[in-house]
């Protein structure tokens, strides 16, 4: 038993209490037996094949999930580490409270390319997108799992107005994009126009809607 609480307290130690069974240190005999029965008691969950996180506050994991934007960010962090992964697009959206329901995909900016979106269990479908970490416009949030980066509204803006696939998800870009724009500086917007190597088809008409709606 002591192993299995030494197990417990290295996921919640982790960064947003997730980590990886290949990460984990030998503190039992047969780790991947000892996860599933932490798993089976509640006491951990398993976000996907391979990857745990230690619910918050001494919830029972068979009870508790993480909500999907948390576990997608939790997911890419122990998979890239700490401040190398950014809820971006229609996650970042649903932070910012600027889409209302929940949807069933999530979206995470990771430095490198190559990686299949993975199933959470429990729902939903994480996508990671390769983006260059060091151009975003990100701020550190408080989520289900801890602190992790964001997007901000001015560049969860920029990068919607950009979507060419959405996914079926159409409607809720296009409502957020419009309750997005009470959250927007432009000038804050207007600095990412100008760093952009790629402007999306409608970002400077939005600039100067901005503009105009707060001057």
């Amino acid at each position: 038993m002591t192993a299995d609480v030494d197990i417990v307290r290295a996921v919640a130690r982790a960064p947003l209490r997730t980590l990886r069974l290949k990460d984990m240190p030998e503190l039992a005999r047969n780790t991947w037996r000892a996860t599933d029965r932490l798993v089976e008691q509640g006491a951990l969950v398993r976000l996907t094949h391979g990857v745990y996180t230690a619910p918050p506050d001494g919830r029972d994991g068979r009870k508790w999930k993480p909500p999907l934007e948390a576990a997608a960010l939790a997911l890419a962090t122990a998979r890239f580490g700490a401040r190398e992964a950014a809820l971006m697009g229609v996650s970042a959206a649903r932070h910012w409270a600027a889409i209302p329901r929940a949807i069933g995909v999530a979206t995470v900016a990771v430095p490198r390319r190559g990686y299949a979106p993975l199933n959470i269990e429990g729902g939903g479908l994480v996508k990671f997108v390769p983006r260059r970490m060091e151009a975003l416009e990100l701020v550190l949030e408080r989520t289900g799992l801890g602190d992790g980066l964001v997007t901000t509204p001015e560049q969860t803006l920029f990068d919607l107005l950009g979507r060419t696939d959405r996914e079926g998800l159409g409607r809720e870009v296009a409502g957020a994009i419009e309750n997005l724009t009470a959250q927007v500086q432009p000038d804050e917007f207007a600095e990412i126009i100008a760093r952009a190597r790629i402007v999306p088809s409608g970002a400077r008409d939005m600039l100067n809607r901005l503009e105009k709606s707060n001057g």
